[in-house]
């Protein structure tokens, strides 16, 4: 099978990539093993919330020379701001049309969302349904909130996240109050309760005549609340409907917060971003893992997956966005750690004795989460020291920073995503325009 563009890796940034070369006219595969890491994400796009040496950041872009000037092989660093804001704006705009709105600060300054533990992130574009608490004043326009769970529901703990945020001097003149509500049907769909999941409770409250049920006993139990902060229990596609909806019938401003996975936050990013692929031509080929490639002179010339055995997929370009350890984009033995697939070089590997930080959570971030391919500055790996012309790396692969640490995961899987996109876009132009000269000269 002949593609302009093979991405391999169907997370943030392989999609980021596959939407942006659809959107040019690119026949355009995705490679998808299996889940990505947005079944586990927030929902929110972090660009940058600390720079490596530990200090916060409250404009994300304004930092961006400091970062440069501490880490120079940070992907951001080699993007530049101009680049990695173009990626962000494109992204919240094509989410738009998806009917996802993501949105930051007037100021573009990051705000804070709150966890289900009660504690706080540092974040840069949320979605409408996720409440943006400012870094300056946490508690602004705050009297009231109250924490609801669903009667049965193990996977968020109100009185947890109650106590956490009772700890904070921003709150200490705020009401915070809890709740579990009952469910209408809960007691007849409940399995074993470690197996209920808040897209089970998605289903039961897209059934308008139960989610006015539950807008009655919210109402009963909360009383009044300048916040309501709920789980995301909302539905995927419909989730910011239904919650729309639910303010309409109860009066309160709600905020939903991520539970513990599924999390239906990030799985609507993710079908958003699957089904507009999809709706541009583009295809996935779910459940799918390459096995290997071929390589002739400096260029990836095929690929072999799982599902096609000896059938190969070619493309003029090719992007690997397999993710880290998490999704097996990296491999780690006692002493070595690999990139899988094709064998990319690493960066250099300290003693296994200084891949972590003593304490687990450090001050600082864990050497092994800064570790992955090395590219050049035009995101292309290399093999042997040898630079793969049509081949590129995005997202959590890439080395030279941690998403974690530095609070600038999604951006950096954004940003690469369509920078390479862009290149291939460029390429595929250039190959065009020489093949219709050498048309018109014969």
């Amino acid at each position: 099978m002949k593609f302009d563009s093979v991405i391999i890796g169907g997370g943030v940034a392989g999609l980021s990539c596959a939407i942006r070369c659809a959107e040019a006219g690119l026949k355009t595969a995705v490679i998808a093993a299996g889940q990505s890491a947005l079944h586990f994400s927030s929902g929110s796009i972090d660009v940058l919330s600390r720079l490596p040496d530990g200090q916060p950041v409250a404009n994300p872009f304004s930092a961006f020379d400091e970062l440069k000037s501490q880490s120079p092989e940070h992907p951001y660093s080699k993007l530049g701001e101009k680049a990695t804001r173009d990626a962000l704006d494109w992204y919240q705009a094509m989410m738009e049309k998806c009917g996802v709105y993501l949105t930051a600060q007037e100021d573009e300054a990051n705000h804070l969302r709150v966890t289900p533990m009660g504690t706080f992130r540092s974040t840069w574009l949320s979605q409408q349904t996720v409440h943006q608490f400012p870094l300056k004043d946490v508690a602004k326009g705050l009297n009231s909130v109250a924490l609801v769970t669903i009667d049965g529901f193990r996977d968020f703990q109100p009185k947890l996240s109650a106590d956490n945020l009772a700890k904070l001097p921003q709150f200490k003149d705020v009401t915070i109050t809890t709740a579990a509500v009952d469910l209408p049907d809960f007691e007849t769909m409940q399995r074993n309760p470690c197996e209920f999941r808040s897209i089970d409770l998605s289903r039961v409250l897209r059934d308008e005549t139960k989610l006015c049920a539950f807008a009655k006993s919210l109402i009963q139990h909360v009383g009044k609340a300048d916040l309501v902060i709920l789980p995301s229990i909302f539905g995927n596609g419909d989730g910011a409907a239904t919650i729309k909806l639910l303010e309409g019938l109860t009066g309160f401003k709600i905020c939903e917060i991520p539970t513990m996975p599924p999390s239906l936050l990030g799985i609507r990013l993710e079908e958003a971003m699957k089904s507009h692929f999809k709706a541009l031509g583009g295809l996935i080929l779910a459940g799918d893992e390459v096995k290997r490639g071929e390589f002739e002179d400096g260029e990836l010339k095929r690929i072999y997956t799982k599902h096609h055995h000896d059938m190969p997929l070619v493309a003029d370009n090719y992007l690997i966005a397999s993710g880290s350890f998490f999704s097996r984009g990296m491999s780690a033995q006692r002493h070595a750690i690999e990139e899988p697939i094709f064998g990319l070089d690493m960066t250099d590997l300290p003693h296994r004795d200084h891949w972590y930080q003593p304490e687990f959570f450090a001050k600082q971030s864990h050497p092994f989460l800064k570790m992955g391919v090395t590219c050049n500055s035009q995101l292309q790996p290399s093999i042997n020291n040898q630079s793969i012309s049509n081949l590129y790396c995005a997202g959590a692969l890439l080395a030279h920073y941690d998403p974690v640490f530095e609070g600038c995961g999604s951006g950096v899987a954004i940003s690469t995503g369509y920078h390479v996109a862009e290149k291939m876009i460029k390429a595929q132009h250039q190959t065009t325009e020489h093949a219709q000269q050498e048309r018109t000269i014969a």
